[in-house]
């Protein structure tokens, strides 16, 4: 379970990078989601306290 949350982490954040170099404006809010959801992974796997 905990590795897939850094997956889902990652896959987030890699997307996030894509769409901002990638699509710019035409997809900002989405963008923006992305990295929120990330950041949510990121600060759940924290909260928990899971060690990889």
């Amino acid at each position: 379970m905990r590795d897939i949350i850094w997956l889902i982490v990652v896959i987030l954040l890699i997307g996030w990078l894509v769409g901002y170099f990638g699509f710019g404006e035409a997809v900002g809010n989405l963008i923006h989601i992305l990295l929120v959801l990330a950041v949510i992974g990121i600060l759940f796997r924290l909260a928990t306290g899971n060690k990889p």
